[in-house]
């Protein structure tokens, strides 16, 4: 027996999807000018030094840091420009009210900063006193533990917290994480700590093998680490901007 749409009860069917909210981790491009031939390029020659690593990558652009605020942006054009570099555009953010209306006529997001929330009142001593025992309690357990090795295509995402992984991360194995990176075996997989962001964020690593590790977007791949830190214990974290490498 054949089903016309005309004898389907919707409001009888079972519930097809549940919308709520989510985070996860995108790539920011922070547009300093608005050429975008030099912006093409320059992205082509960033994204050749790890094509794995940014393949499909979702992209939010920052019109924060722009020269001018009053620049009109083809967002058109740039569209085209990620696409054709296989990264995958998502929203607009920090622009004016102009650039925000192009960008969505062209098809992207707009993406709000978070709202600073209002100041408690004043606690007292007594209030103060149980505050201050369970943050302790709350910083003391801020962290995702992994007690097993991390398997190729494994990916873990420490959402929130810091990452400590007690066994060994395989190549072809990928670690996220908003706080710290802590890995007791050895890293030959690629680790992304702070990845909100957070450029006070380490990656600390017994033994050092990895083919790809960041800090707030700031990365280095196994050609260059070979050449630094490798199979060493490391501390590895921001310094001026760039990764840097410290023996322990």
């Amino acid at each position: 027996m054949t089903i016309s749409p005309e004898n389907t009860n919707a409001s009888v069917l079972t519930n097809t999807f549940d919308l709520k909210a989510g985070l996860h981790p995108l790539t920011v491009l922070t547009l300093l000018n608005s050429t975008l031939t030099v912006l093409q390029e320059q992205l082509e020659n960033k994204i050749q030094q790890a094509p794995k690593f940014f393949e499909n990558a979702p992209i939010v652009i920052d019109l924060g840091k722009l020269q001018t605020q009053a620049d009109r942006i083809d967002f058109v054009a740039i569209r085209a420009i990620l696409t054709k570099n296989q990264l995958i555009p998502v929203g607009v953010k920090n622009g004016n009210p102009q650039q925000h209306a192009t960008a969505v006529a062209a098809g992207f997001a707009i993406l709000q900063e978070g709202v600073k929330k209002p100041k408690p009142p004043a606690a007292t001593s007594h209030q103060t006193g149980h505050q201050t025992a369970t943050t302790a309690a709350n910083v003391a357990t801020a962290a995702k533990i992994v007690t097993e090795q991390v398997r190729s295509g494994q990916q873990v995402y420490a959402k929130g917290c810091d990452l400590i992984v007690l066994g060994s991360v395989n190549q072809g194995a990928e670690l996220l994480a908003d706080g710290h990176i802590h890995v007791y075996g050895i890293l030959r997989g690629r680790a992304l700590a702070g990845i909100n962001g957070n450029k006070n964020a380490h990656i600390f690593c017994r033994s050092l093998e990895a083919e790809l590790v960041s800090i707030a977007g700031q990365f280095k791949l196994s050609e260059e680490i070979e050449k630094i830190a490798w199979r060493l214990f490391v501390d590895i974290s921001l310094t001026n901007g760039q990764l840097a490498f410290k023996r322990l």
